[in-house]
Parts: structure tokens; sequence; C-alpha cells
């Protein structure tokens, strides 16, 4: 949370409070009701992932539900630090409905986790072919983005040795991580899942940089979309660090580096990315419904139950029965024990 609220504060510092106040001014009806339209299309695909891999797991969750967790999840992130209280929120009030905690955490991580996936696969793909700042970049320092790869791959590869030889052991940490990895293969991994946890989490990511293009267009940025997509996908990748207030700060920062140095405003960049997120803030604004409206069903519930079991007080000088607890403490105390 600091390291949000310190970023933010040093692009105020460097780019002043113009392109924050840009971002409120220039959102028009049209581009707000065509981002929510955008974000009601990405949180079914998103609850549609979930059902899928927690019913991988063998969780019961119906598509409704999902729908109105993942809600208020994308509310809980958007209003509170952090940006993964909701995810944390939904995990466990699932687990308790079903009675299994642990396993609808890990069914959550997991979701969250394909659709990562398929934002690093895309995001590299693109970032390493398409001409943007990390291409330049990656161009200038060669030899240091190659050791910097060795490195990676030499670090999934002790990851995974480490991994091979946990499942061997028989500790507590040998089962988890047979759990763990018996659980990706059925919520991920599995014939039935995975081409549509994919295709879901394919749409998802479609539909954030199509509200990041609306996003762009509002704050006045007519490059095309070729030039843009790496940008976007740059600032759906810094989204993904846990440095964040409700989303708010590493987006904003890679946002206005990656439109200065691919030659458009820092500026313009941080008025798109403020834009694109009270877009999102907007489209997450229906879990607020979500949260209201099941505080006034649990009232209503606490209230009829009240009125038809009413607390009779009991008439002055009218005994209570004593209860067989007093009745063997009585006759204990009589006996002298």
């Amino acid at each position: 949370m600091l390291g949000g609220a310190g970023i933010l504060v040093f692009l105020l510092w460097k780019l002043g409070t113009g392109a924050f106040v840009d971002g409120l001014r220039v959102i028009d009806g049209p581009a707000l009701t065509l981002a929510f339209t955008i974000g009601v299309t990405t949180t079914v695909f998103s609850a549609w992932r979930w059902c899928l891999v927690a019913r991988g797991l063998g969780l019961r969750l119906s598509f409704r539900t999902a729908v109105a967790d993942y809600y208020k999840a994308l509310f809980l992130n958007a209003a509170l630090p952090g940006g993964v209280l909701g995810d944390v929120d939904r995990a466990v009030q699932h687990g308790r409905d079903e009675g299994d905690v642990a396993k609808s955490v890990r069914a959550v991580v997991l979701e969250r986790t394909a659709g990562q996936l398929v934002l690093i696969v895309v995001g590299v793909t693109v970032l390493f072919t398409v001409p943007s700042p990390v291409l330049d970049i990656l161009r200038q320092h060669g030899a240091t983005a190659a050791v910097v790869a060795i490195a990676a791959l030499l670090a999934v590869a002790v990851i995974l040795l480490a991994f091979r030889q946990l499942r061997q052991g028989g500790s507590r940490v040998a089962s988890a991580v047979r759990t763990g990895l018996a659980e990706i293969r059925t919520g991920l991994l599995a014939r039935r899942n995975w081409p549509i946890v994919t295709l879901a989490s394919v749409v998802v990511l479609v539909g954030h940089l199509a509200t990041f293009v609306v996003a762009a267009r509002a704050a006045g940025s007519s490059a095309s979309l070729a030039r843009l997509a790496p940008l976007m996908l740059l600032a759906l990748l810094a989204m993904s660090l846990p440095l964040n207030i409700g989303g708010w700060g590493p987006r904003e920062a890679v946002t206005a580096w990656a439109f200065g140095a691919a030659g458009l405003s820092a500026t313009q960049g941080l008025t798109t990315a403020v834009v694109y997120g009270l877009f999102a803030f907007v489209a997450a604004l229906p879990g607020a419904v979500v949260i209201l409206t099941r505080a006034a069903v649990k009232l209503r519930g606490a209230a009829a139950v009240r009125i038809a079991a009413p607390i009779s007080p009991v008439p002055y000088g009218v005994a209570t029965p004593a209860s067989p607890e007093m009745v063997l403490g009585r006759e204990l105390a009589r006996a002298g024990a």
C-alpha cells in the first residue's frame, strides 16, 4: 500500500495534477457506457472460469452465485488497498459455504493464475515481437536481457526439480505439493477444463485491452491499435504487482513511462491510466449493490426470527426451572463433594 501511495505522490510531483483532473473531465456518457458493457462481459467470463476451476476441484458453485461473488470481489478490490482483498473474501466465503476453506482458496488462486498465465504469454509474445519501448530496450541491452532470461529459466528448472523431489517425500510439505499438483491437473489441465478456461481468460484479456483502448481514445490518443497494444499489455502486467491502492499506482507509472518512451505524451499516458481506473471502478459498482442487497436480506431474516420467536421476560416471583446441571451441582454440594 505504501509503495502504491509513493508512486502516486511521485507522479503528482513529476507530472502535476492536470493529468488526474483531465481523467475526470474527458469521460463522457457513451465511453462510460461502453466501458461498463465491456466490464459486464469480462466479469461474466471470469465468473465462468471460476466455476469451471471450482467444480474441477469437487466444489459446488452455481454460475449465478459466482457472478454475484465476483462482482463483490471486484468492488472490494477497487475500494480497498492491496487489490486482492475481494478475492480473499470470495474464497473464504465460498469455502465456508462448502465446508472447505483451504480448497476454496486454492480454487481462487488457480483461477486467477490461469488469467495471469494467459496475460504473461500474450504479453511476452507481443512485447518481444511488436515494436515497443520494451523491444527497444532489449535491442540496446541484448546481452543483459539474455543473462536475465537464462537466470529465469534456471530458476524455473530448480523450482520444478524441487517440486519433483518433494513429491517423493513423506513430509507435510511433500503432501501439500502433491495435493497442489493434483488440483492443477484436475482444476486447470483436465481435458474438459483447459480449453474453456483458456478461452475465458483470452476473452477477459481482450476485454481489458478494449477498455484501455476506450480510455486512450477518451484521453485524446489517436495512436493505432498496433502501437497501443504493447503499452497496454505493460500496464496490465504492472497491475499484477501487489503494490497498489485499489489498483492504482504501478499501472499509472508504467503507462506514463511507456507512452513517453514510445514517443507519445507521458501526461496523456497518465490520463489514459486514470480514465481506465475510473472505468474499472464504475464497472465494479454492481458489487456494491450485491453487498447492500445481501446485508438487507440478512437484516430482514434476523427481524423475521425475532418476530417468530420473541424472548418473553420471566414474570416477577415465578421461579425458573432448574437445569439438569444445576440439580446435579446441588446434590454434589449436599453430599460434600
